[in-house]
């Protein structure tokens, strides 16, 4: 049942039971009219119930929604397709049709014939596509409506992505923002983030394999152009992107493989806005031939064979064969159309295409006057927010300048308590300051007189320490030239020994000469007669023994005392050097580092000196190992070598130091370093001079 005459008899029925409904009011009290209002309404309900014709469901898929539909059986396409156009709200119909795929091809409903009648799918509900049959020449003059605009876009944009239309990269792009511009309006960094094109479909996957630029690169070119569509509509952005889409040379061009005889197939058959196209098979955007409309007379096909016929009967009958009669049924509807088109827009336009026209007019007057305004309010309300932004900001600057203020206004206060403070420490520092100066100019003065006593006291002691490194050298020198001279009584002895062996020898030799009988007896009596000489000779030799061993005793005693005084005088030694270090820790201020450590060198190769004799005794031994030893003889003056038997060897008494200790005391009592003094010159006095 159609829906306009559903309308109409539900229209009639209100109608009548408004009429009642008046009657009614006219007698309220008259129970003849009520009785007819309830029959008459129980006989519409039923009449209603028998005349409900049959209906199918169909499934209306246009690009961007679905719907559905219950028609009657013996509604024709025509019907189902006004039907929608009601449901869109379309007036421009001629551009658009129902299309369904059956077996593989696509075919169009024809308006004529009853939908069941034709061969379409057998399922429920039935799907029909609701999409643009055929192409306007002009988009900008065409096109009047908003939806038929609209319509258009979205249908040229899905062919662009699903590469049915060719098209450059660059022009891609392009497009891009223009279908992004009329999506989302203008451009807001603020509020379109990088990253708010992840999920929108704008470019052919063959233009994204081509570059292989990453989702980021692309959203940023496109983003560049977007930018620059500030202010433009959604209307005027989609007709712009119409506007560069129809110079596309794959734009409203339908294709059909066709064959110039019934074996091969190649060469494509292009129909649209303009006339019949032929390409070849591997070229699509420039035609081998074409057709325009205006040079057509005729058009048919016979089974497979379609003939094109020019108006120029002179020229050659163009004829070629297809793969089956649909196609060329199909290629002759389309031809129908597009001629139709044709010569329809070169034609005087209906009342209702001007009417169509003047309201086209007046609603882009009535839309621009409208952006215009809205662009107006929108400026002054921008400005309004920057000037809001700005006084905010202001506002913010003077807050933060009155919060600085009183942050420097506390920092101010203490900084001027921290200077009062400052000023009182200051205060007491410059008394105590004062008071350092009075002690330290007491303490400078005190230093000077120490400085005075402490030269004083370095030059004598300089001077003792210059007369000890004397001694020290003296006796070094000593002990070398007596270790010589003990080597020489070495030497000495070790000829004397010899010869007394020698003198031995040749006694015996003498008294076996002369006694031979004392040979062969050698035990004799006391009481035998000697002869005077060998008696003689016998107390020579015993006194030679006696003087050696004397002599032997002699030099033993002497070599005790003097290895007794060199330990003495090593011991002194180091007691002297480490109260020299002592007494340079304490003299560290007062000048004297450099002069104690010319004394410790010196006294440091004194020590490193010593003889070779002595240091026979610095093993550690005990004294009778010492003893056991062949003690190195020591004279302190020798008159002769040995043997010998009429000089008297002996010694001569040792001096003491020429320098007097008592009168360096007398006037070094008081301070310490003089005792140290002292005490180094009480050392060396009890060593003989060897001057």
């Amino acid at each position: 049942m159609d829906v306009g005459d559903c309308m109409e008899h539900e229209g009639w029925i209100g109608g009548s039971l408004d009429v009642l409904s008046r009657s009614e009011r006219q007698a309220p009290g008259s129970c003849n009219i009520r009785c007819g209002y309830h029959k008459l309404k129980n006989m519409s309900i039923r009449g209603l119930k028998k005349k409900q014709p049959k209906t199918f469901k169909v499934k209306i898929i246009t690009v961007d929604a679905e719907m559905e539909f219950s028609c009657e059986i013996k509604w024709k396409g025509k019907d189902l397709f006004d039907l929608v156009c009601r449901a869109l709200g379309l007036r421009e119909t001629w551009f658009f049709g129902l299309q369904y795929t059956i077996k593989g091809m696509c075919t169009w409903l024809k308006m004529d014939k009853k939908v069941l009648d034709q061969e379409i799918p057998k399922e429920d509900p039935i799907s029909f596509h609701f999409l643009a049959k055929f192409y306007p020449e002009k988009v900008e003059e065409e096109l009047l409506q908003e939806i038929t605009q609209h319509l258009f876009f979205l249908q040229v944009k899905k062919q662009i992505l699903d590469e049915e239309i060719y098209c450059s990269p660059e022009a891609t792009v392009l497009l891009a923002s223009y279908a992004v511009q009329a999506k989302y309006g203008d451009y807001d960094p603020n509020f379109h983030e990088p990253g708010f094109l992840a999920h929108d479909e704008l470019l052919p996957k063959r233009v994204l394999r081509q570059y292989q630029l990453t989702a980021e690169m692309w959203e940023e070119k496109i983003t560049a152009w977007y930018a620059e569509h500030r202010g433009i509509a959604r209307d005027e952005a989609e007709m712009n992107y119409l506007k560069i889409a129809q110079d596309l040379e794959m734009y409203g061009v339908n294709y059909f493989p066709i064959a110039q005889n019934k074996n091969h197939t190649d060469l494509l058959l292009g129909v649209d806005a303009k006339g019949i196209h032929i390409y070849s098979i591997n070229n699509r955007f420039s035609p081998n031939k074409s057709f325009e409309w205006s040079a057509i007379r005729n058009i048919s096909y016979s089974e497979k064979e379609l003939t094109i016929k020019p108006l120029d009967k002179k020229a050659e009958v163009f004829k070629f064969f297809s793969s089956q009669l649909k196609v060329n049924k199909l290629i002759l509807q389309l031809c129908i159309g597009n001629h139709d088109l044709f010569m329809r827009r070169r034609k005087v336009d209906s009342i209702e295409i001007q009417q169509m026209k003047a309201q086209a007019r007046e609603e882009k007057a009535r839309k621009k006057m409208e952006n215009q305004r809205l662009a107006r309010e929108k400026q002054l309300r921008e400005e309004a927010e920057r000037a809001k932004e700005e006084l905010e900001r202001r506002l913010f600057q003077l807050e933060d300048e009155a919060r600085q203020a009183n942050e420097a206004l506390l920092r101010s206060q203490e900084a001027a308590e921290l200077l009062a403070e400052k000023a009182q420490i200051a205060e007491e520092e410059a008394k105590l300051l004062a008071q350092n100066a009075a002690e330290a100019e007491q303490e400078r003065q005190r230093l000077e007189i120490t400085a005075l006593k402490t030269k004083e006291e370095k030059r004598l002691m300089e001077q003792k320490m210059r007369e000890a490194e004397l001694i020290a050298v003296k006796l070094v020198k000593e002990s070398d030239r007596r270790a010589k001279e003990a080597e020489h009584l070495k030497q000495d002895l070790h000829e004397a020994r010899e010869a007394e062996r020698k003198a031995k020898q040749k006694l015996v030799d003498i008294t076996r000469l002369n006694y031979p009988h004392m040979v062969k007896y050698p035990q004799y009596s006391p009481t035998d007669t000697r002869d005077a000489n060998f008696d003689k000779g016998s107390m020579k030799l015993d006194l030679k023994d006696i003087d050696l061993k004397r002599l032997s005793f002699e030099i033993e005693r002497e070599r005790l005392d003097y290895l007794e005084k060199s330990r003495k005088f090593e011991d002194r030694l180091k007691e002297l050097k480490s109260e020299i270090h002592a007494l340079k820790l304490e003299e560290k201020q007062s000048g004297l580092n450099c002069h104690w450590n010319e004394v410790l060198g010196s006294l440091d190769r004194s020590l490193g000196n010593t003889p070779s004799w002595m240091k026979t005794f610095e093993t550690g031994d005990s004294l009778d190992i010492n003893l056991q030893r062949p003690f190195p003889a020591y004279l302190l003056n020798t008159t002769s070598s040995w043997p010998c038997t009429n000089k008297i060897q002996h010694t001569v008494p040792v001096e003491k130091s020429s320098f007097q200790a008592d009168s360096l005391v007398a006037n070094s009592v008081g301070t310490g370093p003089r005792k140290q003094i002292i005490k180094v010159i009480r050392f060396v006095s009890k060593f003989p001079n060897v001057d």
